[in-house]
């Protein structure tokens, strides 16, 4: 097999250490396993899913909403970072704007049923409720307001809302006066947050996610740099923001439960995003352990505090030995007391899990001399195999089965908590056509179907959310990478929306609860491709009909307006005639 790398320069291997029984009885299934078996794996399943398992789309305030400065909002760190005119954004582009969802909340809200969804999981923007970030500073009325409506909207249609109270919108003053996540204040300042949108919203919310994909927010925005606030600490930044973000975490969790859930009867969890690494020598011990430490350092690191009480163990070894290589006196890793390890674990009603992709993973040393930082605390190099299906985007390729397992490692290393798959998505494929996505319905179905598939060998996975509803803002890519079921036009001011093929095959999913049989789940993909190239005639059509409205509406009045001119002249020389 051969391999494609995704980084990192050779040294020399490290030590064997002993790997977690988890990946002991995967190296028994997978040397042992039966023709049969592995065919299983390989070949698609045709069943149903849970009654009531609950199938939605996701976004966030920021990639969606626009209205940056209005109706009493603060600015973001990623209000801030699009403004730079640094180069920060692919194009310089911004969010002001993006898809114009603060105005288009109905439209939104139709699509949502248009889909079929249970869920719709949103975020809230934490400047727009509070501007300064700070509750005493003053409450923006129009941003309760304006979520209040929307939730209403949701419910109204049947649509359960899941919120996120933060998707890496700090507001800008808590990072000016603060230094954000690299203060532990703003836990703080997060914790009244939090309280406050339970006290506004807790009647009608019950699924709370306190942060969504908190390990990116810290690595890129503290450690490369390549997201706000764009600081570059590295190797030690990132440990830190994450540390505060934890912490954060669990005293929200300790605040619904000790004064909300009683009244509420709520679930508040976390979403954390992470690839799945798979050995790429399952027979080999140094590549066992190097895709647990990957998956130590990806999930681990925010799910053991939580689940375990503190670090994976790894995690501690790795960067606690490499600090002291470095010449510092205490590790990189911050350390949680006794009290902290005991307030944090268990804080957590669910576990939100998004997932894109898989990686190849085998070990490689780095030297400490190198310097400190994230990918060289890790000791591994990421591969891709080059037969996997490459979506668009560098990093995502399509490998369904990754998801499985990941799903079952979940499950087995936090003790098979309930699960809400809360990212899952592919990006607009290069030089294709807008709405026809065939490779999108192929990646919805086949990391759909390993998620069933997951679900027979004993998961507890509650819902799946879709990433995402609409085309948005990528962060650092801006508007070149599209996850959306509806395609937006950013070229047009009302921002339209127009449905891709997979609208039409995610509804078929929705509605079977599941894959029925062959036959049918054949005629979904033919229909929804019949209806886009339809759309797309539709979509292609509409410059020629606009100028054809245009033409209309200025030449309509126009030749009515010369008619009666000439009427008029008319009738005044018949009248001359007649006098």
């Amino acid at each position: 097999m051969c391999f494609l790398g995704c980084g990192g320069e050779p040294g020399a291997m490290k030590p064997v250490r002993a790997v977690t029984l988890w990946w002991v009885l995967l190296l028994v299934s997978r040397l042992g396993a039966t023709r049969k078996e592995s065919l299983e794996e390989a070949s698609f399943y045709y069943g149903t899913f849970p009654l009531g398992f609950s199938w939605g789309v996701g976004s966030s305030a920021f990639q969606t909403e626009g209205a940056w400065d209005q109706d009493g909002k603060g600015p973001s760190i990623w209000d801030t970072f699009t403004h730079s005119g640094k180069g920060n954004v692919l194009g310089e582009e911004t969010a002001d704007v993006a898809c114009n969802g603060y105005y288009k909340v109905q439209e939104d809200v139709a699509l949502l049923r248009e889909l079929h969804v249970s869920h719709y999981r949103f975020s809230l923007s934490w400047p727009r409720l509070l501007p300064t970030g700070v509750r005493a500073d003053g409450v923006n009325k129009k941003g309760i307001q304006f979520y209040s409506d929307f939730i209403d909207a949701l419910l109204k249609s049947n649509i359960t809302p899941i919120v996120t109270l933060h998707h890496w919108d700090l507001p800008q003053l808590l990072q000016v006066k603060y230094g954000g996540w690299q203060n532990v204040s703003t836990a703080n300042y997060f914790s009244d947050y939090a309280s406050l949108c339970f006290e506004a919203f807790g009647d009608r919310v019950k699924h709370w996610v306190t942060f969504s994909d908190p390990r990116t927010m810290a690595e890129k925005g503290y450690e490369t740099g390549h997201h706000a606030p764009g600081l570059k600490l590295h190797g030690t930044g990132l440990y830190k923001a994450a540390h505060h973000v934890i912490k954060a975490h669990a005293q929200a969790w300790h605040s619904y439960n000790s004064t909300w859930r009683s009244k509420q009867q709520g679930l508040v969890g976390i979403s954390l995003n992470c690839d799945w690494g798979e050995p790429v020598d399952i027979s080999n011990p140094k590549d066992i352990e190097a895709a647990e430490r990957y998956l130590q350092f990806c999930l681990g690191w925010f799910a053991n505090p939580i689940y375990a009480g503190d670090y994976p163990q790894v995690m501690k070894d790795h960067i606690g030995r490499k600090s002291a290589e470095q010449g510092l006196d205490m590790s990189r890793l911050p350390v949680f007391s006794l009290q902290e390890k005991s307030y944090i674990k268990g804080t957590s009603d669910f576990l939100g899990l998004g997932h894109f992709t898989t990686r190849y993973i085998t070990e490689r040393n780095y030297p400490s001399r190198q310097g400190p930082s994230y990918q060289n605390d890790r000791d591994l190099v990421e591969l891709v195999d080059p037969n996997w299906p490459d979506l668009g985007s560098k990093w995502l390729h399509s490998v369904p089965w990754g998801f499985r397992r990941l799903l079952n490692f979940a499950q087995t290393q936090y003790g098979n908590p309930p699960i809400y798959v809360t990212e899952n998505g592919a990006s607009q494929k290069l030089h294709c056509t807008q709405l026809c996505d065939g490779w999108r319905i192929q990646y919805l179905k086949g990391y759909t179907n390993e998620m069933l598939k997951a679900i027979k060998d004993g998961a507890n996975i509650k819902g799946y959310t879709s990433w995402s509803l609409l085309d948005k803002f990528e962060w650092e890519r801006g508007y070149s990478d599209r996850y959306g079921f509806y395609y937006v036009d950013f070229n047009k001011k009302n921002r339209p929306r127009y449905p891709k093929a997979s609208v039409e095959y995610y509804k078929k999913i929705i509605t079977a609860n599941g894959f029925p049989n062959p036959r049918e789940v054949e005629s979904w993909y033919l229909k929804a491709l019949e209806t886009c190239s339809i759309n797309n005639q539709m979509l292609a059509a509409e410059p020629f009909l606009s100028y054809m409205q245009i033409m209309t509406e200025i030449l309509v009045p126009t030749v009515c307006t010369l008619c009666i001119l000439i009427a008029a002249v008319l009738l005044m020389l018949l009248l001359r005639s007649l006098s």
